[in-house]
């Protein structure tokens, strides 16, 4: 079985004194696919260097994260672009709108989120969505993109089934449907396994084949390691969840969520 984590802070200090064992661990597992979002420019160095360490296991993204912007945001995306133009990132990421923190600087967070979306069809790439709170208003701006058929994941998706429909409905082509493979898929991570978040009535509802998964580590581990850092091997918790939610063995989820990891990476 060949399992992919679209979405692992690798780079994060919480794994600074077991890092490399902890990976290792999680591919000799199976976890042999890990894709790193970017933060800032802060975070680069650190991911790159994991990156280099794992070349064959670990890729790297690059973008600002919402809550990274600031009243300096544009020399941040400055320094994003500069990136893209110096070597080859997997994805542009992650990016989007967060207004749970703080909504101080939510227009320049729409800004950002749209220069980077033109990032992402200028340099031809994917792109990973963080949405909190917010899902009109990231959904708004993403249409305003729907005419390019970019790919993109829905990182840490926690909405309900109707959201969840929304998405998948707007990275459809013209002339699909439902039943059919979009460019837009859902990262389904450990909150999947939490009681009462409602993801398991969006996993049960919708097509294995328009999800992926992710761990989002060090953050969001699943039951039963709730509250303490989230881990790369942890993924295979969330492999089973999905599996017992939809009946069908962990080997078939392993199967068609890395082939949708493969259908927005290209790789």
């Amino acid at each position: 079985m060949i399992f992919t984590d679209t979405h692992t802070h690798l780079y994060s200090k919480e794994f600074d004194n077991d890092r490399n064992v902890l990976i290792q661990k999680a591919i000799d597992g199976g976890v042999t696919r890990l894709f790193m979002p970017n933060v800032d420019s802060e975070s680069i160095p650190g991911m790159l260097q994991v990156e280099k360490q794992f070349p064959a296991h670990c890729f790297a993204m690059m973008g600002l994260h919402p809550c990274s912007v600031n009243s300096t945001y544009q020399s941040e995306l400055q320094v994003v672009e500069y990136w893209l133009t110096k070597r080859k990132f997997v994805a542009i990421g992650e990016i989007g709108i967060d207004l749970y923190w703080d909504k101080t600087f939510f227009e320049q967070q729409q800004d950002a989120f749209r220069t980077q979306l033109g990032f992402a069809k200028k340099y031809d790439l994917p792109y990973i969505i963080h949405s909190r709170n917010s899902f009109d208003e990231t959904m708004e701006i993403v249409n305003e993109f729907k005419a390019d058929q970019l790919k993109a994941i829905f990182h840490c998706f926690s909405g309900n089934v109707e959201q969840a429909e929304q998405v998948i409905a707007s990275g459809l082509t013209a002339g699909t449907s439902m039943t059919e493979a979009g460019n837009f898929k859902l990262g389904i991570g450990g909150v999947v396994s939490f009681k009462n978040s409602g993801l398991d009535k969006v996993v049960e509802a919708i097509d294995l084949k328009h999800i992926v998964l992710e761990t989002d580590a060090p953050y969001l581990a699943p039951m039963p390691h709730r509250g303490k850092r989230n881990e790369p091997d942890y993924l295979f918790l969330v492999a089973q969840k999905i599996a017992d939610i939809k009946r069908i063995s962990i080997e078939e989820v392993a199967a068609v969520t890395t082939q949708n990891s493969i259908d927005v990476f290209g790789f």
